[in-house]
């Protein structure tokens, strides 16, 4: 690289989405003023010069998230849940079915409900502009460095990392013409296709489904009173998941070939398709909000660390939406890697040091895999034509809904409170 005027950092984070900035905010919740964290992503812009950086509402989409009761926790301890609690709808209890799409009759083979502690659901739905929204707002109010600009490149030595952002695109191009900073560590959380990850030459292990998930928001006639549904069709599993007020988010996996034929279908053929897979137990429905189809796929990376480097989120994972884990197995991440940071910072030791992030790798690879295989499996298992398979898993079902003992430990391990589980996701601050 050449000679430059750097800033100094002591951590860049490169990505400004929720594990991104829920990290942001937990490093300088836990080490101070005198810590600088600085998130670059060039989805956060400017508005007026007397107003803070923020995603504008107009990037709102389909998507919704599930929060597990342990992230919750995490959003709590950072400060941001009383921001969006009363717009989280609870799930307060879930059905599973299993059948084909013409079936006039989906047979309930398991249901979960229960809190994990008194007054505590298992899980919450929310939007993701609205907690996106809240994060940058926290992480202005913590004292974040939110900067418009991509990370183009970066060199790891000794003591530091060299980072270059960039302000355009030709970024993509390794031309860096935004701000310089040296810091103790980078973190890579830039997403499933992360460049970052790509330039550190750490290569992923995985697959492409022939499959997609389609999105989009549901308005419906009856009340949900907070109840999830996930059916288990041939082409794969079609979720409703309960938004506040009469609305429910849909995940629709389907077909790739067939994902595309029906999100480009004429709005009332593609309320047909969509009315065929949701039933009428909520009455009339109607698509409110974008639909949208994204292709679906399992890819974990082969290191989560190098040198002065660290992935979190996305960029070092992607998993079937088949449990709803996504979110919050990066969230898990963001609570591991921002313990040993503040951990490490407190003793004096390099935070970007070889044994620190190795320990960060240490505490998430094997869940991370474990997770990546329990769906991969379950996708597999529920995602196909053959009854004989029909047969097994719903005998399966069936035994573990009469099981409450493993019931209760299925709904602790969707909670994210199974495990070495770090302080954040136990609600204690760092």
């Amino acid at each position: 690289m050449t000679a430059d005027r750097f800033e100094s950092a002591d951590v860049v984070i490169a990505g400004g989405g929720f594990a991104g900035l829920a990290l942001a905010i937990a490093l300088r919740q836990g080490l101070g003023d005198s810590f600088k964290v600085v998130v670059a992503d060039p989805a956060l812009g400017k508005s007026r010069a007397d107003d803070p950086l923020r995603r504008s509402a107009s990037a709102a989409s389909a998507r919704a998230s599930a929060i597990a009761a342990a992230a919750r926790r995490l959003f709590k301890t950072i400060g941001v849940w009383d921001k969006i609690a009363d717009d989280a709808q609870p799930i307060l209890d879930m059905v599973v079915t299993d059948s084909k799409l013409q079936d006039a009759v989906r047979p309930t083979y398991l249901t979960f409900a229960g809190e994990i502690e008194p007054g505590e659901p298992f899980a919450h739905m929310i939007e993701n502009h609205l907690l996106l929204d809240a994060l940058v707002e926290r992480a202005n109010a913590e004292g974040v460095e939110l900067r418009a600009v991509a990370v183009a490149n970066f060199a790891a030595g000794a003591n530091r990392i060299e980072v270059r952002c960039a302000d355009s695109p030709r970024c993509r191009a390794g031309v860096a013409d935004g701000a310089s900073f040296t810091a103790k560590l980078l973190i890579a959380a830039d997403g499933a296709r992360s460049a970052i990850r790509e330039a550190a030459g750490i290569h992923s292990h995985g697959w492409n489904y022939r499959q997609s998930g389609i999105v989009t928001t549901v308005a419906h006639e009856r009340d949900h009173h907070g109840r999830a549904e996930e059916h288990f069709l041939p082409a794969g599993p079609f979720a409703i998941l309960p938004l506040k007020g009469r609305r429910s988010s849909i995940v629709w996996t389907e077909e790739r070939h067939e994902a595309e034929r029906i999100v480009a279908l004429p709005d009332q053929a593609f309320h047909d398709e969509l009315e065929r897979r949701f039933g009428l137990r909520l009455g009339e429905i109607e698509a409110v909000g974008p639909r949208h189809a994204y292709p679906l796929g399992l890819a974990v990376a082969r290191s989560f660390v190098a040198e002065r480097l660290a992935l979190i989120g996305d960029a070092a994972h992607v998993i079937h939406p088949i449990a709803g884990q996504g979110l919050n197995l990066g969230l898990r991440d963001v609570a591991a890697l921002a313990e040993v940071i503040v951990d490490a910072a407190r003793l004096g030791l390099d935070p970007g040091g070889p044994d620190v992030l190795e320990r960060y790798q240490r505490w998430r690879r094997f869940d991370t895999m474990a997770m990546g295989v329990a769906t991969d499996g379950l996708n597999r298992l529920f995602s196909n034509r053959s009854d004989a398979l029909r047969l097994v898993r719903d005998v399966g079902l069936g035994l573990v809904d009469r099981a409450p003992a493993l019931k209760r430990l299925f709904i602790r391990e969707a909670a994210g409170l199974t495990g070495e589980v770090p302080k954040l996701l136990r609600g204690e601050a760092l």
